[in-house]
């Protein structure tokens, strides 16, 4: 009865194929395979899954940090922030798409939703680009890549729901992620640099302008205007955290309530604003811990069916162990990404992939920075990539579908080297925690 688990997958694809929502695909295969398996007693463990996840304490920062982002789209906070690092890359290489990664990098530490990143500073950075005819693959891939760095950059949603899956502290992963994700901001940044040095004819150097004649001081402080919202944000969400003064909960809170005060001070308060935030937060939070619920269903009836041993059995029949079978986990986790969303991706191999890690004698740690980076990547790869669609709703119809392919396979290739960076100097992923342990 074991080998009856390893179907539940094909049958979710068939689902998921057949046009029906992922969390309601989750769940109906769970359902079905739960009754063939363990007849009416499948509806007591799915009620007790209900209840698991309902109080979740960790999964109540998700709405917070929502709700946080939300209120960060409207409160003028972005456009001060590009206008500031617009005033430090406007004569570089390639400046405007430069100025674009920074604002991803910094939004993303701010908000830690992937979407919200992408669209916001899209919006401001895609006109700006084509005013001065940037090459349309460039502003594709840099709008894309940046902001794909909601996945690994903390406060990242996508963290919060791996964590408690993959028995690890919240605050740890944080942690672990945070050079993997400068280094491949790092990354996006010189390839830009260095593309726009050897092709001038991507991103033709802007004129000179008042701008530069703004006198130094006056810069610092734009800049120290336009920078101070975002880092109070990240210190108060993420230094609180990775310090252990806060739970991911009550760092996300008080997130939430500095943006609350930003929006004052900035004076884009309003009670329709706040209901709009409110409606977009409810609308994406009941579709995470839905995907969420669907998930804890769907590897509950895996588990209990014996699927880890049917699993383990198919690895061992084919020769698969240690490195070979987490690689091919990984790989099979970058193929998914082109038909699955992130979190149900995390929610169906985690619980599946953890337990081999450790048999393996693997750090659970290091194997999720690389799940996260190998998650990032498929996010940008095309066929489906998630980023592409994004970048279609708020791009104008100048560029095409095949300027955003062809935009991200640069920015695809750093993924792969950052992949590659962790994975021979596991001391990326795993020596920022350590340190933080010793602290605490």
């Amino acid at each position: 009865m074991t080998g009856l688990a390893l179907w539940m997958f094909p049958a979710l694809l068939v689902f998921v194929a057949a046009g029906i929502p992922i969390a309601f695909s989750l769940m109906s295969v769970a359902l079905v395979f739960g009754l063939l398996r363990f007849g009416d007693a499948a509806v007591a463990q799915f009620i007790s899954k209900v209840d698991d996840v309902s109080t979740n304490y960790i999964l109540g920062a998700i709405p917070l940090f929502v709700f946080m982002g939300a209120l960060l789209e409207r409160s003028g906070i972005a456009s001060r922030l590009f206008d500031a690092i617009h005033l430090w890359t406007r004569r570089l290489p390639g400046g405007l798409a430069i100025g674009s990664v920074i604002m991803c990098t910094v939004f993303a530490a701010a908000t830690g939703i992937t979407g919200a990143t992408e669209t916001v500073v899209g919006m401001l950075a895609i006109p700006a680009m084509m005013k001065y005819a940037y090459d349309k693959g460039l502003i594709s891939g840099t709008i894309c890549a940046g902001g794909s760095l909601g996945t690994i950059i903390p406060p990242s949603v996508i963290v919060v729901v791996l964590a408690p899956v993959a028995d690890i502290p919240v605050g740890d992963l944080f942690a672990g992620i945070m050079f993997p994700g400068l280094i491949m901001s790092g990354l996006f940044l010189a390839y830009i640099v260095i593309a726009c040095t050897l092709n001038p004819s991507l991103a033709p150097r802007e004129a000179a302008g008042p701008e530069d004649d703004i006198p130094l001081a006056e810069k610092l402080r734009i800049t120290f205007v336009a920078l101070l919202p975002p880092v109070f944000l990240i210190c108060a969400v993420l230094g609180t955290i990775l310090l252990g003064w806060a739970t991911p909960t009550e760092a996300a809170a008080t997130g939430a309530f500095g943006s609350i005060l930003l929006c004052f001070i900035y004076r884009q308060f309003s009670l329709p604003m706040l209901k709009e935030a409110l409606y977009r937060t409810l609308s994406i939070t009941a579709m995470i811990l839905l995907i969420v619920l669907g998930g804890s269903m769907f590897a509950g009836v895996f588990y209990a069916s014996g699927g880890m041993v049917a699993i383990q059995k198919l690895l061992a029949e084919y020769g698969l162990a240690g490195w070979p079978a987490v690689a091919l986990i990984l790989f099979m986790t970058f193929l998914a990404g082109f038909v699955l969303e992130l979190i149900s991706i995390v929610l169906i191999v985690i619980p599946i992939a953890i337990p081999l890690v450790k048999l393996y004698g693997i750090d659970p740690l290091w194997f999720s920075v690389l799940f996260l980076v190998i998650l990032q990547t498929s996010y940008l790869t095309p066929p489906m990539a998630p980023a592409i669609f994004y970048l279609r709703a708020i791009a104008p119809p100048s560029i095409t579908l095949m300027h955003m392919y062809k935009g991200v396979i640069p920015f695809i290739c750093m993924q792969i080297l950052t992949l590659a960076l962790v994975f021979f100097f596991p001391a990326l992923a795993t020596w920022l925690p350590k340190m933080l342990y010793s602290m605490n």
